[in-house]
């Protein structure tokens, strides 16, 4: 589906349905387009339906409007107290679930906040069907009035941002979504390759290129799969010449068994979602020529299977990551900061200015959180303020957590430097996880976002977000290095 501006000439043309958002103590919104007598009659016709206009509701009337009979949707929003960006996106998802199999075409009429509308049509309209056969949705474009002239540039350039937001989120629920085993490392090597262009490079190291660089803590947990590992390495350059660069590192763990220390069954059924860091900076690179940071982007994720082959890494194991430190293992579940390690040892080497990873990374921050807010920390207080105002921005929520450097004591092995689990288990196990990450970023402002309670859901998120991979928190990482 395609979301473009349309003006208001070409709409008295045609017979499209009208869409108008409306709110539950203020009225109609953004709908200075059209004259009083046309308001008097929508909302008479409204308040014969009992239309309350609250949050999700949905009322179509028939209505002589715009110089046409139409189909008119009126979307509720609320009150108006309180509504933000997330209230229109929202409501839009809530037009699309109403109407997509039903029309082919719908005009929106509403001024306000025309990105967050396009990137809930947009969003909303994501479907996974890699596997089976669907219905075709009937709707095929959406289109926003423009209600003058001077709002035309406006319209256009936030149904344009819109589209690559939506186009990015839509490709990390795509990947996240497939089937592990279509999910080897290797095909995300591949999937890296062909973004190639438009100031992108890309490395793929092997194995052997890993061992050569000393990556024996993500090694380690590659050894129980049969599917070779890989570390990819992704290089955004502006046309402009800066010294300015960023690194971006997600966790690419395509299948999570938990190795050795085997997860239960039912823990394991959503487990092709660990990978989903890896996904979000594949989205970014995606579009990355489009939103045209400032900055040279570095994205870098490690990518293996966590599986319980005859060579599997052992509890009690000893690994040595790429700056030198040693890693004594404790639980093989606790595979993800293990294969970051390298990975940020990799991005360090780049000498960014931050870096931010990404990860499924702990139980524990769902249990903290639930599955609507990220944790956030890092060592960095600009650096995390930047990432939550970009989350703000694009209605994705992060709440900071301490690293309480009192709790550093429990992860020091007893044969080795580090352990990759808390001595104090059951305690603290989200900030013990960013303490660990913190090891191998050698001082740089850094910040560590832990997504496994935002990234997947295993029922509806949003009216824009279905069952399954959300796409979070791809948006925020746009945001952040559009305003870079």
């Amino acid at each position: 589906m395609i979301v473009t501006p349309i003006a208001l000439k070409t709409l008295e043309s045609d017979h499209r349905d009208l869409a108008v958002f409306v709110y539950e103590d203020a009225g109609l919104a953004g709908a200075k387009i059209l004259s009083n007598a046309a308001k008097v009659a929508l909302n008479a016709k409204l308040h014969e339906e009992s239309f309350k206009a609250g949050i999700k509701e949905v009322c179509r009337v028939d209505l002589d409007i715009l110089g046409k009979h139409r189909r008119v949707f009126a979307v509720g929003l609320g009150k108006k107290k309180g509504s933000t960006t997330e209230t229109f996106r929202r409501a839009a998802g809530s037009l699309l679930g109403a109407i997509r199999s039903k029309r082919e075409k719908i005009a929106v009429l509403c001024s306000e906040n025309p990105q967050a509308i396009a990137e809930g049509l947009l969003l909303a309209a994501y479907k996974y069907e890699e596997y089976k056969k669907g219905d075709a949705d009937k709707l095929t474009s959406a289109t926003i009035i423009v209600q003058d002239a001077s709002s035309r540039g406006s319209i256009e350039k936030a149904c344009a941002k819109a589209t690559t937001y939506a186009s990015a989120v839509c490709f990390a629920r795509d990947l996240v979504n497939r089937a592990p085993s279509d999910k080897t490392p290797q095909s995300l090597a591949d999937l890296a390759e062909t973004l190639k262009g438009s100031g992108v490079s890309v490395t793929v190291m092997d194995k052997a290129a890993c061992a050569e660089m000393g990556m024996g803590s993500f090694l380690g947990v590659a050894r129980g799969s049969h599917e070779p590992p890989v570390m990819v390495h992704m290089v955004y350059k502006p046309k402009a010449a800066t010294k300015k660069r960023v690194a971006l590192v997600g966790k690419g763990v395509t299948f999570d068994s938990g190795g050795l220390s085997l997860k239960p069954a039912q823990s394991m059924e959503e487990m092709k979602c660990d990978m989903a860091g890896a996904a979000s900076v594949l989205a970014v690179f995606k579009v990355i020529a489009e939103v045209k940071p400032k900055v040279e982007v570095h994205g870098i994720f490690p990518a293996t299977y966590n599986m319980t082959g005859p060579d599997a890494y052992k509890p009690g194991d000893v690994l040595t990551a790429m700056n030198g430190k040693t890693i004594e293992v404790w639980n093989t579940d606790a595979e993800g900061r293990l294969i970051l390690a390298d990975a940020l040892c990799l991005a360090v080497k780049q000498d960014p200015q931050c870096i931010v990873d990404l990860a499924t990374l702990t139980g524990a921050v769902v249990v903290a959180l639930g599955s609507k807010v990220a944790g956030i920390m890092g060592n960095d207080p600009k650096l995390i303020g930047q990432l939550k105002a970009a989350g703000k921005r694009a209605d994705e929520s992060f709440c900071e957590l301490p690293l309480v450097e009192d709790y550093k004591e429990n992860i020091k092995g007893n044969i080795a430097e580090l352990l990759n689990i808390s001595k104090a288990r059951g305690e603290a196990g989200s900030i013990i996880g960013g303490l660990f990450l913190q090891e191998f970023v050698d001082g740089k402002p850094w910040v560590h976002l832990d997504i496994a309670g935002t990234a997947f859901t295993s029922g509806e998120s949003a009216t824009y977000a279905p069952k399954g991979a959300t796409g979070s928190p791809v948006r925020t990482l746009l945001e952040w290095l559009g305003g870079l």
